[in-house]
């Protein structure tokens, strides 16, 4: 029996349906777990949580959410040795958790995603993710290939990575920074970074390596269709693109 693959719903979710459809094109055994029914993820093997705007974001994005009943489980589930990934928002609540970069107690986050810089806007921007650590260091990574890249699209308005420097020296000496935003050619320089990121970080893990935070979304450029003018094959429903993060993950649970 395949390993089963929670999406939770929070009021405000959203990409959910692209997320366990694309687990589902990768291999995985996906579903929504409703809000109202947080013990129904008990059964689940693994967690995603997708994008969107849970609680409307109030107080900071993430932050409310952070305290929901799925998370008491999800949180658990982690301590556990299960494999949690969060996107975009779902990479957010998992700061606000502090299961990313898991440096400090559950619930006591030790950096936050805030607003971007040099504004505050909301941006839409296509980038490409490096990964930046050796692949086995995390589950969710260990089938990329080492300095994988990744198309994605960022889609935020509170995606910069912000701590303090002791914090930010623990995150680099813990090995805690997953991808880092890149060019196109996979160099790495300040022009590749949207959002005025610290480190030029696009995604956090934890100390164990099971629990993954990235702030783009792969699961949006993702199949043949979504990028046409590169075509991978003549499958236009095909994944492609950033489906190879849901592809190890999926790997990591068989």
């Amino acid at each position: 029996m395949s390993a089963r693959i929670a999406v939770p719903v929070f009021p405000g979710t959203n990409s959910e349906d692209e997320t366990v459809r694309l687990l589902r094109d990768c291999g995985g055994d996906a579903e929504l777990v409703h809000w109202s029914e947080p013990d129904a993820l008990r059964q689940f093997d693994a967690y995603v949580l997708s994008g969107g705007f849970a609680y409307e974001d109030r107080i900071r994005a993430g932050a409310v959410a952070a305290h929901d009943r799925m998370m008491d489980l999800v949180i658990a589930a982690a301590d556990a040795g299960k494999l949690v990934f969060g996107i975009c928002n779902g990479a957010q609540i998992l700061l606000e958790a502090g299961l990313v970069p898991g440096t400090g107690p559950a619930r006591r986050p030790t950096a936050a995603f805030a607003k971007n810089a040099p504004s505050a806007h909301f941006i839409c921007r296509h980038v490409h993710l490096r990964l930046a650590l050796e692949p086995g260091r995390c589950a969710i990574t260990a089938a990329l290939p080492s300095g994988a890249l990744i198309p994605a699209w960022a889609a935020h308005a509170e995606g910069r990575l912000a701590a303090t420097p002791q914090r930010l020296e623990e995150i680099v000496s813990g090995g805690h920074v997953a991808f880092v935003y890149a060019h196109a050619d996979g160099t790495v320089d300040s022009e590749a970074v949207p959002n005025g990121s610290a480190l030029g970080c696009a995604g956090l893990v934890n100390r164990d390596g099971n629990v993954l935070a990235i702030m783009p979304h792969p699961e949006r450029d993702a199949w043949n269709f979504n990028h046409l003018d590169l075509i991978e094959g003549d499958d236009v429903l095909a994944p492609s693109g950033g489906s190879a993060v849901f592809r190890s993950f999926v790997q990591a649970l068989a």
